[in-house]
């Protein structure tokens, strides 16, 4: 896309961020150096933390003003202040464009895009953890209201859903799509270590297993799985993100909860290749996730995206090997890849998308092909309070599954991050689904009721 071309003579579109922590900041940073955008609004958890993210973005603090009352945030606003508040509802009169979600938090960021859509504005959703269990919804409602919802540029699911869209536009076959996982996995063979999200452990057992050679890609990822048992392999988070895909592309899971393998980039294409080809899979068209293994002085995938393509014409492949290609080990497919990962450096053109072409970097039509899904990895007694926490929103003691979607009932397994930060009414045994009955669900949830209408619109 020639951006220049695409975004010529379009008006500076107002933004609202709402949640200036990690992802929130970054794009503020951007956003205020943007020159088709202004940055003006945010909102956290507090008026002056928002205010406190503004500064610290650049903007000298007499610039800012702390607003508690829509009354306060449109006197800011027309004095040309930026404007910080504790509540979306006290800047959501301002006339913004497109707000941008960042909170991670899975009920407020339902909440705060349900408010956006209903006063006309467009929604950029980085929470995913909402967008996993209502995204569908939050576009038919957009859709109503004729704004729209769309993912973010510079996170894994929109990079992944563009990546998907034009190889299917050139006719690509799509064996496998995905992301590389946050972590790197970084083996240094001299000291016998493996490090990973700065941790560091002893890696004996990692020797002879860092290339794969001739050996069995299933042998050798299921012996570098075991070598790396002590680092989490099968993250939630990861899981979320692929379900957007999911529902977006129509693209498939070949697992519940990945084949994730631990692989250097080149080996990429041979691991998440079908069986038949000597890889893991046993469903063409699958989404997976790969951890990326390197030695201390190689690059980094750096948290890119992929689809792994089966290589039609041997001629073709040949020569885009010899150019550096990442092609398989026997040729049958090959891995074309976008590895960036920019965050909120990057989502100015899903913001100036949304705003001046009135389109999503997401789907085209709303749908709902999959949920992730919270098990019990534990034993889990009645009032346990699910708590979602860290920078990842684990829950202790429970993990995800991706499986086909369907509409909620008591005895339908609960969505991952409408069970987050709820309580268990009832005690959920190790390895079984979390189901709806089991946690309690405040009728007043914004969450639940968009769900609702979701389920009442794709299940009848």
């Amino acid at each position: 896309m020639n951006f220049h071309t695409y975004f010529a003579r379009a008006a500076v579109v107002e933004t609202c961020i709402v949640g200036t922590g990690g992802f929130g900041r970054s794009f503020l940073v951007q956003g205020l150096r943007v020159p088709l955008m202004n940055a003006r609004i945010a909102v956290d958890v507090d008026a002056e933390s928002a205010a406190q993210a503004i500064q610290s973005a650049g903007v000298a603090r007499d610039a800012i003003a702390i607003c508690r009352t829509p009354d306060e945030a449109e006197a800011a606003w027309s004095a040309g202040k930026h404007v910080a508040a504790g509540d979306i509802a006290v800047v959501i009169g301002l006339p913004f464009a497109v707000l941008l979600e960042a909170t991670g938090h899975p009920e407020a960021g339902a909440r705060h895009a349900r408010l956006a859509i209903e006063a006309g504005k467009h929604v950029v959703m980085v929470t995913k953890e909402a967008d996993s269990v209502v995204g569908p919804g939050l576009a038919l409602l957009a859709r109503q209201k004729g704004v729209v919802v769309t993912p973010v540029d510079g996170d894994q699911p929109s990079l992944l859903i563009s990546l998907v869209t034009w190889a299917e536009l050139l006719g690509f076959e799509i064996i496998a799509a995905g992301k590389s996982s946050e972590y790197d996995f970084v083996y240094d063979a001299s000291a016998g270590t493996l490090t990973s999200n700065g941790v560091t452990i002893d890696a004996d057992a990692f020797a002879g297993l860092d290339r794969l050679g001739d050996a069995d890609a299933a042998e050798r990822a299921r012996a570098r799985s075991q070598a790396a048992a002590a680092f989490d392999q099968h993250l939630v988070p990861d899981l979320c993100e692929m379900s957007l895909v999911a529902n977006a592309t129509g693209l498939n899971f070949d697992r519940e909860d990945f084949h994730a393998p631990i692989a250097r980039i080149d080996e990429v294409p041979t691991f998440l290749s079908m069986k038949a080809a000597g890889g893991l899979l046993d469903t063409s068209g699958s989404l997976d996730v790969f951890h990326c293994l390197r030695s201390p002085d190689e690059i980094s995938f750096a948290g890119g995206v992929f689809v792994v393509v089966r290589c039609e014409d041997e001629a073709t492949w040949d020569m885009l090997a010899e150019k550096g290609h990442v092609v398989s080990r026997n040729g049958a497919t090959a891995m074309i890849y976008n590895p960036r990962h920019l965050l909120g450096l990057e989502a100015a053109t899903s913001v100036l998308a949304a705003a001046v072409h009135g389109v999503s970097q997401g789907m085209v039509e709303p749908t709902h092909r999959v949920d992730l899904v919270a098990r019990a990895e534990i034993d889990l007694p009645a009032g346990t309070l699910l708590t979602a926490s860290g920078h990842h929103h684990r829950i202790e003691g429970v993990s995800g599954r991706v499986v086909p979607a369907q509409r909620l009932a008591p005895d339908a397994p609960v969505p991952f991050y409408l069970a987050a930060n709820r309580v268990l009414v009832r005690p959920v045994a190790r390895g079984q689904n979390i189901l709806l009955a089991d946690i309690a669900v405040d009728a007043r949830s914004d969450m639940f009721a968009l769900r609702q209408m979701q389920d009442a619109h794709f299940f009848g």
